[in-house]
């Protein structure tokens, strides 16, 4: 029974590099001095391609989505998965009432 995909699994076997690795140790770092039952400070990232290991669980991802850093807490559930997947980088469509110049009745609402 393998815990991670088969894609994160040939990540891992071709080794951390050093960005992943940098990351990894500021969420020790963060996570060192909190005391039992307090969330750590939130650690900034735009590692939107980082895949979660265990030992980021528990820990405070702020991750970059192009314009702001969604905060996300990491749970057990994610490990295997990209931080990139929690932090969505487009404004769902809300299909609501149509804009002015939608319809062909519009040409006739005045503008002001």
């Amino acid at each position: 029974a393998q815990l991670v995909p088969a894609r994160a699994r040939r990540r891992f076997q071709r080794g951390l590099k050093r960005k992943c690795m940098a990351l990894v140790k500021k969420l020790r770092l963060a996570k060192k001095d909190v005391p039992i039952g307090d969330k750590p400070p939130h650690v900034k990232t735009h590692l939107r391609n980082m895949i979660i290991v265990p030992e980021m669980i528990g820990s405070v991802v702020a991750i970059y989505n192009g314009k702001v850093f969604n905060a996300v807490e990491i749970k057990g559930e994610m490990v295997g998965h990209y931080l990139g997947e929690f932090s969505i980088t487009y404004k769902p469509v809300t299909h609501g009432k149509p804009g002015i110049g939608a319809t062909h009745s519009s040409r006739f609402i005045p503008l002001k």
